[in-house]
């Protein structure tokens, strides 16, 4: 009999922690250049989610793809990042193009441009992945913005 209300607690707590569905992506946001030197361009945004569940989770971004004018130049990979149970929240996105690919042949007439604009578009595009329980969800991801730039 004790071993059956054991189990019975057991089981009652595991169904009271649910987990009713998978964290909402909502944006990627403040997509911005925060280094910018002879040698790299660093572009930061943030990837927002809210978490409707009791459980908490992890996120993780495997090669997320930067273009930069349309051109692939950078990819995107972090460490897990421990999702809040019943919370929005965001994780950082940082993402290091070396401004050599920038003067390459195909990005020739998309640099001259932003050398006159001094802008520049900036699109993440990929997975980011949701685990908790076993459980997974991938997030597809494609994202562009016009950010200023300083040469």
């Amino acid at each position: 009999m004790k071993h059956i209300g054991l189990l019975l607690t057991l089981f009652l707590t595991i169904l009271s922690c649910s987990v009713n569905e998978k964290p909402q992506f909502i944006a990627i946001e403040n997509v911005r250049v925060t280094e910018s030197t002879s040698k790299q361009i660093t572009v930061v945004a943030n990837a927002r989610f809210n978490n409707p569940n009791d459980i908490k989770g992890e996120l993780k971004t495997d090669d997320l793809v930067v273009f930069v004018n349309d051109n692939e130049l950078a990819h995107v990979s972090s460490k897990s990042f421990k999702v809040p149970a019943n919370q929005e929240f965001s994780i950082p996105l940082t993402a290091k193009i070396p401004t050599d690919s920038l003067y390459s042949d195909k990005n020739l007439s998309g640099l001259l441009g932003s050398l006159l604009t001094k802008k520049i578009k900036v699109q993440y595009k990929g997975d980011i992945y949701y685990k908790v329980f076993g459980f997974s969800h991938s997030y597809t991801i494609d994202k562009s913005e016009q950010i200023t730039i300083d040469f």
